[in-house]
């Protein structure tokens, strides 16, 4: 999420639509755009009452995780699995449902960070007494390692803050060669000081990244730690075969003392993986023996929809957290014809975005995208900046192309994740009718972010989408439009692949902005100015409706990781009923 964008497994609700009241219409605030407040659905709430001790919590899965190394994980769902469960970070979020949990609070570090220097220069403290699953104590040079690590070539698709913002990072191709980064000095072994190329107010935000998690060198195994990482959090893997089946188990070094975020409350995790959808769904809906304690890592299906609503006991079992992400239909700006912005603005036009809320579940569950960065970034609306209908304008669409000399359309294809195939066919249906042939082809989540990352092999479309790390514009606008970050291999937010020097010189100017109204103000302003030379298509937010099983206690979605459970809390209400 990436990346922190977000993982597209599984499209949601299509018939919630039903959920809204009768005759109304419009958005409010709290509300979909059918009028159902989302609280009925559980969204900011904690479901299933206080858990307890023990017992063994399984995940029903489709798929396997994209990265689980610390250098590598930028997927959302796999940063809250990652962060909550296997290693601690500088700082993380607060463990609360809703608005709370978007709060920072200390992990590693004893607070969120001292800055000097006119920001330039942040040290971190550790607490002491945190220790790996072996015993041995986690220490300030083991930071160092992983974000030093997050620069090798090998290790593709993590977050890049460190190369955005540290001294000296430019051209840094990691330790593998003993090279290391003078800018992040460790004086003892629990003291971390980073060194930054500009004064940058917000880094303490960017230290909840898996970045910023330790990784001790001996443990390090380059690709195949993806496999393996090493765990400073409460649980340690027991066993992982990729694509089949993840065991957690207690680290019996972890010190709740220490912590005052992570409860592990389960004494195992089992997730299975390889599962078809549609019956993880039934599974949970019919509750018995163990998936009585299971949880699923996908959100639910449309087809779901018709067993999942009318059941009032279902229904409590029932999560909605906004994903607080932005899905987009990006384009490749640096190849024809999406080298034109009138053919860019032409997509903007034709594509139906009502159709492709239709079949993502309804207006109970999205709301269409107006803009780029979510409405929590707006104060809480979207602005309007195009007025371009929800519904499309395939007449307007049609005299842009014959603008761009491309009266009759043109043929091209789009990249999607398996589970975003019905969105995709909405979106090839409406770009139709205005003469833009689109060819769908998907590609197993997994491996989604590799395919699109490959800027030389990639299609023309990709339909993926992007979260905010944490309440600032500085944390989406530049990762999704700053073509000075582009990689040839393993490309993260820039899929359009966007290189417009007015819109980086003014990110630049908003960057170094001190007074944060200001900037915010600024963010919002570039959002609508980006957004006016069409390299994306802003399509939906969406929420995270998760069925749980009816043991599950203590869960929630978390906001700050796309409405997923958040796995520091959530556990049994009777761990013996588990199986485990």
């Amino acid at each position: 999420m990436n990346k922190r964008t977000l993982t597209a497994v599984a499209a949601v609700l299509a018939t919630a639509v039903t959920l809204g009241t009768a005759g109304c219409s419009g958005s409010t605030a709290g509300k979909g755009r059918s009028g159902k407040n989302p609280a009925t659905l559980n969204a900011g709430a904690v479901v299933g009452g206080t858990p307890q001790r023990g017992g063994t919590l399984t995940v029903l899965s489709n798929q396997d995780f994209t990265h689980l190394d610390p250098a590598r994980n930028w997927v959302m769902s796999d940063m809250d699995f990652g962060t909550r469960l296997l290693y601690r970070t500088l700082v993380t979020y607060r463990a609360a449902p809703g608005t709370a949990g978007g709060e920072l609070v200390p992990d590693l570090a004893a607070d969120l960070g001292t800055p000097s220097n006119g920001a330039r220069t942040w040290t971190f403290r550790l607490k002491k007494g945190i220790k790996y699953e072996d015993g041995t104590p986690v220490t300030a040079q083991d930071i160092k390692y992983n974000v030093e690590r997050s620069f090798s070539p090998d290790l593709p698709g993590g977050a890049d803050y460190a190369a955005r913002y540290l001294a000296g990072a430019k051209g840094y191709q990691g330790p593998a060669e003993g090279e290391h980064l003078d800018s992040v000095k460790t004086p003892d072994a629990h003291t971390i000081v980073f060194e930054l190329r500009k004064p940058f107010a917000e880094f303490r935000n960017v230290t909840v990244m898996p970045t910023f998690a330790p990784v001790p060198r001996k443990r390090d195994n380059g690709p195949r730690y993806d496999n393996r990482p090493f765990s400073s959090g409460p649980y340690k893997i027991q066993s992982y075969q990729r694509g089949k089946k993840l065991v957690l188990a207690r680290n019996p070094h972890w010190k709740a003392s220490t912590d005052a975020v992570r409860k592990a409350h389960p004494d195992k995790l089992v997730m299975v993986m390889g599962l078809k959808a549609n019956q993880i769904d039934d599974r949970l809906i019919a509750s018995q023996g163990a998936d009585a304690s299971a949880v699923s890592w996908g959100a639910v299906r449309p087809e779901s929809a018709a067993k999942v609503l009318p059941s009032a006991e279902v229904k409590k079992r029932l999560v909605a957290e906004s994903t607080n992400c932005t899905d987009m239909v990006q384009m490749h700006t640096g190849r024809g014809p999406f080298t034109d912005v009138k053919v860019r603005q032409a997509v903007q036009y034709a594509l139906d975005r009502e159709s492709v809320l239709t079949a993502s579940g309804g207006p109970a569950f999205n709301d269409p995208s107006t803009a780029y960065m979510p409405a929590s970034l707006f104060g809480g609306k979207q602005p309007d900046t195009l007025k371009i209908p929800v519904a499309s304008d395939v007449d307007k669409a049609k005299q842009l192309l014959k603008e761009a000399g491309k009266p009759g359309g043109f043929s091209t294809k789009m990249t999607v994740s398996t589970g975003d195939k019905g969105r995709a066919e909405a979106i090839q249906e409406s770009l139709g009718k205005a003469g833009i042939k689109v060819t769908i082809e998907t590609v197993d989540p997994s491996a989604f972010y590799a395919t699109i990352g490959d800027t030389e092999n990639r299609t023309d479309l990709v339909y993926t989408g992007w979260c905010p790390d944490y309440p600032s514009g500085s944390t989406f606008l530049p990762f999704v439009f700053d073509g000075r970050y582009i990689k040839e291999k393993g490309n993260t937010g820039n899929h359009s692949l966007f290189r417009d020097k007015p819109t980086m010189k003014r990110m630049d100017e908003i960057a170094a902005m001190t007074d944060a109204k200001k900037a915010g103000a600024a963010w919002r302003e570039l959002d609508g100015e980006i957004l006016a030379k069409a390299p994306a298509v802003p399509v939906l937010v969406r929420r995270w409706p998760l069925v749980l099983g009816s043991n599950i206690a203590g869960a929630y979605g978390q906001t700050s990781f796309g409405g997923q459970l958040d796995y520091a809390t959530v556990g049994l209400k009777d761990p013996s009923k588990s199986n485990g």
